[in-house]
């Protein structure tokens, strides 16, 4: 399915985010499609990933980029990021981890990189829109005194990308588009297949935004002194050694090194006695939380609706939307769930959801 050109769109200069991946391929496709004047941008954010016991080519990929870019006959251009994404990204992954909270930075990425710094920059250069292949959909609401723009959840429930994109406002969503959000994964390589794109067949990227997929610990060594210690059961018995609690995420089972009946799954993290409590049972209650404060809360819309509120809100990507009520708790805000949550993990995000609408989310505070 490839929509028709619309005479609407002819002359509106669209630049979208061509990663070199299929998504942003088939997204600049239907643009071209629709009567854009598209041209391809390609962000380049990083470049040694191969020192951090990782692979990141982002050479190869922007060559992919601009073959796309090349069989769809528009402009290209990179745009070089790395320093800013070094300052606003990197700096925010180190400070987290180095607190004791997993970061999100795939998020921050979104916030601060592939959406605020590409819309400003694109709009320097003479574009009148930017586009992305975020799977997710912009929806408008005419309110009293001005048009409000809503993040909605898309045709393809399984590709739903609004969790990392909750922290777009008013002004990045009214100069944004998604192509493929009325699209399953599916349907967009069968496009992509049609028009012979390189990037059809092209597994979807993993690990660390713009950095890739990492070894998290060598990583975290380049920029971390590790807090080590014992490891110990919710008894307190001693089960062995942890080379830093800072690697470590509420709910974790893989890495943990313990012989013996395991596995074990992380209950919490101690950094005043340094201990990392475990335990051998995946249904233990401490594992579960029926509330959560949050904090930094973003609404999309740019006022907080009506509080309390019943939501529906996901802890982490593809995670089912679960019902919740939304309370003020004094500087932060409080969520209280219908039913106990798993692992949820201080740094995380847990995103606010309503009637098929991304409110907004905030950052989990503690449980």
């Amino acid at each position: 399915m490839v929509t028709k050109l619309s005479k609407s769109n002819k002359g509106k200069k669209v630049f979208v985010g061509l990663s070199g991946g299929v998504d942003s391929s088939v997204a600049a496709l239907l643009l071209k499609k629709q009567g854009y004047d598209v041209t391809g941008v390609f962000m380049k954010n990083w470049s040694n990933t191969k020192k951090l016991g990782g692979e990141c080519n982002w050479v190869a990929e922007r060559q992919d980029a601009m073959r796309v870019a090349a069989k769809l006959g528009i402009p290209f251009k990179t745009y070089d990021f790395e320093r800013e994404y070094r300052k606003k990204v990197l700096k925010y992954l180190i400070r987290e981890y180095k607190h004791g909270r997993t970061p999100n930075p795939d998020i921050m990425c979104n916030k601060e990189v592939k959406f605020k710094l590409f819309l400003k920059k694109a709009i320097k250069d003479g574009a009148d829109l930017i586009a992305t292949g975020h799977y997710a959909k912009v929806g408008k609401q005419q309110m009293v005194n001005e048009l409000q723009y809503r993040l909605m959840i898309p045709k393809d429930k399984e590709k739903d990308q609004t969790y990392f994109i909750h922290i777009l406002n008013q002004k990045i969503l009214s100069k944004t588009l998604f192509p493929l959000g009325n699209l399953t994964k599916p349907e967009v390589r069968n496009i992509a297949r049609c028009y012979g794109f390189i990037t059809a067949e092209k597994k979807d990227s993993v690990g660390i935004c713009f950095v890739g997929e990492v070894n998290m610990r060598e990583f975290l060594k380049k920029y971390l002194k590790f807090t080590r210690g014992d490891i110990v059961d919710i008894k307190g018995k001693v089960l062995g050694k942890h080379d830093g609690l800072e690697y470590f995420t509420i709910g974790q089972r893989a890495g943990l090194n313990i012989g013996g009946s395991g596995p074990y799954f992380v209950v919490s993290k101690n950094f005043k006695s340094k201990k990392l409590i475990v335990t051998s049972n995946p249904k233990d209650t401490l594992l579960f939380s029926r509330q959560a404060r949050i904090k930094e809360m973003h609404w999309i819309s740019g006022a907080m609706p009506k509080i309390p509120l019943s939501v529906l809100t996901r802890a982490r990507h593809r995670q089912r939307l679960e019902k919740a009520i939304l309370k003020k708790d004094k500087k932060d805000f409080k969520v209280i769930f219908a039913r106990p949550q798993r692992a949820l993990t201080p740094g995380q995000s847990l995103v606010i959801y309503k009637n098929g609408e991304c409110l907004g989310g905030g950052v989990i505070k503690s449980q």
